[in-house]
This record gives C-alpha cells, structure tokens and sequence, in this order.
C-alpha cells in the first residue's frame, strides 16, 4: 500500500470508526443479547466482502498489503460509506481516487456547469463546460463568436474534440491548430486512463480513429499532458486576432468534467 506506516493505520482506523456505524440488523445479521461489538463484527465485514477475515483483520491493523480497488470498493458498498468516504479511503491507499463517482449534491453536475457558464454571458472571452468525453455541456455567446456556432452542430458532433479534428472552422479560426489540438488528444489520453471500466470512452476512442487519421497518429504517439492553463491564437474574419490564457476549471460535484475560460494572455 503507498504511503507510511502512519496511512496504513489511519485507513485501519477509519474502516474501524465506518464498521462501528453500521446496524447488523440492516445487512441480515441478528442482534443478540451477548453482541458487545457495537456495528459489525471484522468477520462480519470480511463474509459480506468477500474476503477472509484474517486479511480483513491486517488491513484494519494497518499491516503493509495491498488492497485492490475492486476490494475497496466492496468493502465500501458493505460499510454504506458515502461517495466523499470512499474517495477518502481510495486517497489513503493509493494517493488518489480511483474511477470517481459523483458527490452527493441537491443540483445536477451538468445544471451546475451550465448555471455558472450562464453567469459569463455578458463576458467578452469564451467560457465552455466539457465532459470525460469530450462533449460540450454549455458555452457563452463569446464561445460561439471566436469558436463556432455550436448550437447548429448535428447531433452528436456537439463536442469539442470531434469539432476540432473534423470542422474546417477549427483550422481556420485557431492559428496553431495542429498544437491545440494535439493537446486536446493528450490531455485526454491523461484523462481516459483514470477511467479504465468505461465502455463509452473505448467506443469514442474508436469513433475518433476511425473519424481522423490526425487522431490515430497522436493517440498512437502516447503523449500525456495534465489539465492546466496555455496560450491559444485565435484568428476572426472580424475581430481580427487575438491571444487568449485558456484556464480549465472544475468543482468537486462535477469532476471529471471541467470549464474552459479564457483570460486575455498578458
């Protein structure tokens, strides 16, 4: 497991406190009159898992193992942890969550993304929202002025990745197309492989290459590049040029998907 001793315990501990939580009358246990334990027995913990109680027993002792994400995640669904307690206890074993699932939150992620890119209307600098897959989600009316007119997009095109390989406005309104777009593969190559399980990213990624040679031969040179703030040129028949900082942004309820704006480039 990564981490110190001092993580491996604190995770030990924190099942511990989770277990103690829950009813064993809520998941088919009787409760006797000689029960001490208060929630779940570890053996308990360990038959509702899966897994052997003698290893359940190491992992709460904080013994040097290395449990998988599959094991983790069972051992979540049985202890009824919330989405932020299981991304805590993936933190504690590997130093990041694996596959996130959405917050519990009262607005929808994507009513969230298009509430605060509503809010950039009146701005001058695109503002866009986009998904794991690439999809647009929202944009402003600036988006649509140095960008292109997405709203018209055939269904299934509203998306940015796709617009950028395919559309002739791409090439023409983004000076150094070739660049951005190479980005735009390798970020998302960043991206894709933090979602491993997921069906629709094979199928986009097969629906890219067989859309763009440009896409085969990036994807194929395996460029990796994180999500942070670069430069981008743009060309408009009206407005002439201009240099924008794009700057992605996401908030915890609607991660992985993130929000585009973009500065004036100083």
């Amino acid at each position: 497991m990564p981490g110190d001793e001092a993580t491996r315990r604190e995770l030990g501990e924190f099942l511990r406190s989770r277990r103690a939580r829950v009813r064993p009358q809520d998941v088919g246990f009787p409760v006797g009159a000689r029960r001490r334990t208060q929630g779940l027995r570890r053996e308990e913990v360990a038959v509702l898992a899966g897994l052997s109680p003698t290893w359940y027993t190491y992992l709460e002792q904080g013994r040097d193992i290395r449990p998988s994400t599959e094991v983790l995640d069972s051992l979540a669904r049985v202890l009824q942890l919330t989405e932020d307690e299981r991304r805590y206890m993936h933190t504690l074993a590997y130093g990041q969550v694996i596959q996130p699932q959405p917050l519990d939150s009262k607005v929808p992620p994507d009513d969230v993304l298009r509430q605060i890119v509503a809010t950039t209307n009146n701005s001058p600098y695109p503002v866009y929202a986009t998904d794991v897959y690439c999809d647009l989600i929202a944009w402003n009316e600036a988006a649509t002025e140095w960008y292109d007119d997405w709203d018209n997009l055939p269904a299934g095109e509203c998306n940015i990745l796709h617009w950028m390989l395919t559309a002739e406005k791409a090439r023409k309104r983004l000076i150094g197309w070739e660049s951005d777009t190479r980005d735009i593969v390798a970020r998302w190559r960043a991206e894709v492989a933090k979602w491993p399980d997921d069906d629709l990213l094979r199928r986009r990624i097969a629906e890219f290459t067989e859309l763009s040679p440009d896409f085969v031969r990036w994807w194929n040179d395996r460029d990796v590049q994180e999500h942070r703030a670069k430069v981008r040129r743009f060309r408009h028949p009206q407005l002439g040029e201009q240099v924008m900082r794009i700057v992605p942004v996401y908030t915890p309820e609607s991660a992985p998907s993130i929000i585009v704006f973009h500065l004036p480039a100083r």
